[in-house]
């Protein structure tokens, strides 16, 4: 069975629209999915309304967190997407990010000279979840950037937004509470971060554990072996739940469906026990 336990549809920074990311997963070959957006579960919605029958469906989120000072991402995996108080938690989100958006705009317009247009505005103000990649790619558009990690890098990076992040500990708390699991994200480093040393690690782990961290996203697209070995042997000896995914973006990063480790080399689904908790 092959399973893909992060994706990202257009409901947060995701290019794929519900119906065609459900049309390329079954184009992958994929068995087991959860579609985890960046800090909204709506997509869930109707994605449980596309899914067929022979493949198995995980609703699922990704919070933006910051536990005392490690900066995560939090994977909530069987989550009710009608949960009150996680809906609660997604909404405050909204208007961090609203907060976070409007720094970027002014910056980019106080620093770089780059005025977006009403209908430039009004599409990044009508998305559920806005990111950094949605500013990018209006960069690209105008040519400014030949790509959004390349206008990310020259526009926005030096851009302060302040702590806009929900607190490590409340976002697994409202996963516990919706009925999920956390896990704790590319725990190493994620998509064009730097990958920290075991030291490192191990100090950031033992606060996500504070914080009541269930398990480790040990396979993922941009760790070798090496990598995965050592954080499957750390959540094996410590009883941590282990979860496996690509962080598929569809066009807006390269990483294609099914992608959990830099070999390309399959992954046995019973590997991943977040999959039988």
């Amino acid at each position: 069975m092959k399973a893909d336990l992060h994706i990202h549809s257009n409901f947060s920074d995701g290019s794929d629209s519900i119906e065609n990311l459900i049309k390329n997963i079954i184009s992958a070959g994929v068995d087991i999915f959860a579609l985890s957006d960046h800090d909204t579960i709506e997509g869930c919605l109707e994605m449980k309304k596309l899914v067929p029958s022979n493949i198995r469906f995980i609703p699922a989120v990704e919070l933006t967190c910051k536990a005392e000072d490690v900066k995560c991402h939090i994977l909530g995996y069987y989550c009710d997407p009608e949960n009150l108080r996680l809906k609660s938690l997604i909404e405050k989100g909204k208007v961090l990010r609203r907060k976070k958006l409007e720094t970027r705009i002014e910056y980019l317009k106080t620093v770089h000279g780059i005025s977006l247009t009403p209908d430039e505005l009004n599409w990044l103000y009508s998305r559920r979840s806005v990111v950094k990649t949605h500013l990018a790619n209006i960069l690209v558009k105008r040519g400014l950037a030949a790509n959004n990690l390349d206008a990310m890098a020259k526009y926005l990076d030096g851009c302060k937004t302040g702590n806009t992040r929900f607190d490590g500990a409340e976002g697994i708390n409202s996963i516990k509470t919706a009925g999920g699991i956390s896990i704790w994200a590319h725990p190493l480093g994620g998509e064009g971060e730097r990958h920290i040393s075991s030291e490192e690690f191990y100090k950031k782990f033992e606060i996500l554990k504070s914080a009541g961290i269930q398990g480790l996203e040990c396979y993922y697209s941009r760790y070798n072996f090496d990598e995965i070995n050592f954080l499957v042997n750390f959540a094996r000896t410590n009883n941590l739940l282990i979860s496996g995914g690509s962080d598929y973006h569809g066009a807006n990063k390269d990483i294609p469906l099914g992608k959990l480790n830099t070999e390309y080399k399959p992954v046995d689904s019973k590997c991943l026990t977040i999959l039988n908790p």
